[in-house]
């Protein structure tokens, strides 16, 4: 028989329980300050409750009401510069770190909402009912809640997508050389997705001072946990990870403190992320002022046994043991708390004239419908003051180079004189510069500023959106392939790609997402696709695809001067092939509004982007045909260039847009919508295209050729467009 040996994690795994010498030792000052929030965050939830009742509520209403105790308990002694996030389930949260803010000395409970409260209380009222004066201003409602300067980095509406922001957050307070921390809050659901498991294994084998807070409620909408997982108790998740883990009645504010304070000496001394478990109950539904009984997945039994440990009514009833106040006492807390509600709902709503005994929203007070698209990037004015040049227009001396290398030394370049940029993604590190060179000597010259990641693309591309965020640091993030960013779809377009607009417009995204075409080499459906179709119908993405090493330097220069999240294409054939790039000039910007017209022409437009500008001037030559060529670097809607595509168009009355890849993903069919409305009656024919096929390029030599774009069928759409001019004539 083999012999066995019992293996165990060498982290520690606890439960946390308080005892009545716990409640007899704790600060009285904190026992107060955590029964004022409690009060404060129930009145909120219940009026939120009202509201939504009343219809006033568009959208969800995600009460919180029955788990303060795990937000309470969790952010009362945090610091204004300690960072939460959560998910749709936040208000606690949010309501929270806001009061721990605007009271950092705690709250006094015979005079308990102070001004700073109040505007509080409103403000984050306004927001969930999509208000201007909300802390988005009315974007994010219920779900997307916002406050930087609070510690608030902002609660989400996908199920645990803040896990990899918040480690981005963390690494951030780490390497400014803080001792600052992060909380990412998620529930039990949560608990089994994989972007907060990459999370947890990243932020442990970095280090990162962040906690990881389960919130279980045991039910994802009406799914009990022990359907979901076979060990109910989540903080097992901390063991797989070398993380510690703590478990806690989080009906019990002083035991989720207690818990608390042993993860926040942890972290705050450099050991790493934390695992914390909270069981706590959601009184209400899902969503809305019902209980989870009257949808019959829960008895009301059950109901009425969690509601005997309510939060509130533990602290104070451990409060009055202690002597520390009375019925009278308690009952002032919950009047003042209903009474800040009342004010603050005063001043958001009034009668509706139309609806006798109906309230409505204050009608001035909704977001101007002109603000609708404001935000969703900035307007590039950070570009102003850098140094502009155009190479398609510049006589000035060059010096030869391989394209790939180019990359390299404008990374070396601007990594030198910015020590904000990070760059990270999987085997940069290794093999001279990743797997085509395109990061060579970096990590030699910059080895703290060079992270070779793990495989997770969720949870290094939601680092970088975090970094981002935080705005101490400029990411740079690799995937290896563009279809990896499937993999990574929720923080590249849920999360990266909206985060500007969605928590209001004002904050700066500056991340640059590296990735290469590779059409051609034989790596099969799934990592071959060019992303610029999906990038340019999505939100809040600036899109550059360079040609020519010499416009590399400029569009990356522009990219990382930019706050907005922007997609750098690559395509592997020109990698290798020698370029030329401007003598000794690796600083100027190429901005965005800037195509190049690579050859002038009067017979038609071609329009086309990275290494199908080279076969569309040879399928040009071959066919002699008198075509104006415009390589259009920017691809993105605000940054493309309309003013030269007009002019050619209004010359030429033709257009056809060439791209390689598949036809369903493809760039063009969004550009030749865009141009036919624009420009509809200087066109004699259709906009024509030239596309991959339907299919994703294959292993075989033969089926990949057939499935991608080349000069050959340059020169077809060359010639339809010929036949199709004669045929008008």
């Amino acid at each position: 028989m083999a012999k066995q040996r019992r293996l165990q994690t060498e982290v520690p795994w606890v439960e946390i329980t308080t005892t009545p010498a716990d409640w007899k030792a704790a600060d009285p000052a904190l026992l107060a300050t955590m029964l004022g929030q409690l009060h404060l965050i129930r009145a909120f939830e219940e009026r939120v409750l009202d509201l939504a009742a009343e219809g006033l509520v568009h959208g969800p209403a995600h009460s919180s009401i029955g788990q303060e105790g795990g937000a309470v308990g969790s952010i009362v002694t945090l610091r204004s510069t300690d960072a939460v996030n959560g998910s749709h389930r936040g208000h606690h949260q949010f309501l929270a770190k806001a009061l721990t803010h605007v009271a950092p000395t705690g709250l006094t409970l015979d005079a308990l909402v102070t001004a700073d409260i109040q505007t509080v209380l409103q403000r984050t009222l306004a927001e969930i009912l999509g208000l201007a004066q909300g802390y988005c201003r009315g974007r994010g409602g219920s779900m997307h809640l916002q406050w930087f300067e609070a510690g608030a980095l902002g609660t989400n509406a996908i199920v645990g997508g803040g896990a990899p922001m918040a480690t981005g957050n963390a690494w951030a307070q780490k390497h400014a050389g803080t001792t600052d921390l992060t909380i990412n809050y998620f529930g039990d659901g949560a608990a089994q997705i994989g972007s907060v498991l990459e999370s947890m294994n990243l932020a442990a084998a970095w280090k990162l001072p962040v906690a990881f807070f389960v919130e279980n409620n045991l039910y994802a909408v009406s799914t009990h946990i022990e359907e979901a997982v076979a060990d109910t108790r989540l903080s097992v998740r901390g063991q797989g990870f070398g993380i510690p883990s703590w478990r806690v009645d989080g009906m019990d504010p002083l035991a989720v403190h207690l818990a608390m304070q042993e993860a926040i000496e942890h972290m705050r001394s450099g050991k790493g992320p934390v695992v914390v478990e909270a069981e706590v109950y959601r009184y209400f539904h899902q969503n809305g002022p019902y209980p989870g009984s009257a949808f019959g997945y829960r008895t009301k039994e059950e109901e009425q046994e969690w509601k005997k440990r309510d939060p509130l009514d533990r602290v104070a009833a451990e409060m009055k043991k202690l002597g520390l106040i009375d019925d009278a006492g308690i009952e002032s807390v919950r009047a003042q708390s209903v009474a800040a509600m009342d004010a603050a709902t005063a001043e958001l709503l009034e009668a509706d004239p139309e609806k006798q005994g109906r309230r409505r929203i204050r009608p001035e007070l909704w977001p101007d419908a002109a603000f609708v698209n404001v935000g969703v990037r900035g307007d590039g004015s950070e570009l102003s003051g850098l140094r502009v040049l155009d190479p398609s227009r510049s006589d000035a001396a060059r010096e030869e180079t391989k394209f790939v290398d180019a990359v390299a030394a404008v990374m070396d370049r601007r990594m030198g004189e910015d020590e904000r940029i990070v760059v990270l993604g999987e085997d940069i590190h290794r093999l001279k510069g990743g797997t085509n060179g395109a990061t060579k000597g970096l990590a030699a010259a910059y080895p703290d500023r060079v992270l070779g990641t793990p495989i997770s693309e969720n949870a290094f591309m939601g680092l970088g959106g975090g970094l981002a965020l935080d705005g101490r640091y400029r990411p740079v993030v690799e995937f290896m392939y563009p279809d990896f960013m499937w993999v990574a779809a929720d923080q590249v377009f849920n999360q990266v790609g909206k985060a500007r607009h969605m928590f209001g417009g004002d904050n700066p995204v500056p991340l640059v997402l590296r990735t290469k075409v590779a059409m051609g080499s034989g790596y099969g459906s799934q990592h071959l696709m060019d992303p610029a179709g999906i990038f340019a119908t999505s939100p809040g993405w600036r899109i550059v695809a360079p040609s020519s090493a010499a416009d590399y330097v400029g569009l990356m220069n522009a990219a990382l001067a930019l706050q907005d999240p922007v997609l750098v294409i690559e395509h592997v054939d020109l990698y290798g092939e020698k370029d030329e790039i401007i003598a000794g000039d690796l600083d100027y910007i190429i901005p965005p509004g800037t195509a190049a017209v690579r050859r002038e022409g009067s017979e038609l437009t071609v329009i086309s982007y990275l290494s199908m500008v080279k076969h569309c001037v040879e399928a040009i030559e071959q066919t002699g045909m008198d075509a104006e060529l415009i390589d259009l670097r920017w691809l993105d809607r605000a940054s493309l260039d309309w003013a030269t595509i007009e002019a050619s168009v209004k010359k030429t009355n033709a257009v056809l847009i060439v791209e390689q890849g598949a036809l369903g993903t493809s760039y063009g069919g969004w550009l030749a919508d865009e141009i036919q409305r624009r420009f509809f009656d200087w066109l004699d024919q259709p906009v024509q295209r030239v596309t991959g096929q339907e299919s994703s390029p294959s292993i075989s030599r033969v089926l990949e050729r057939a499935a991608i774009a080349r000069t050959e069928e340059v020169v077809a759409g060359l010639e339809l467009v010929r036949r199709n001019a004669g045929g008008a004539r």
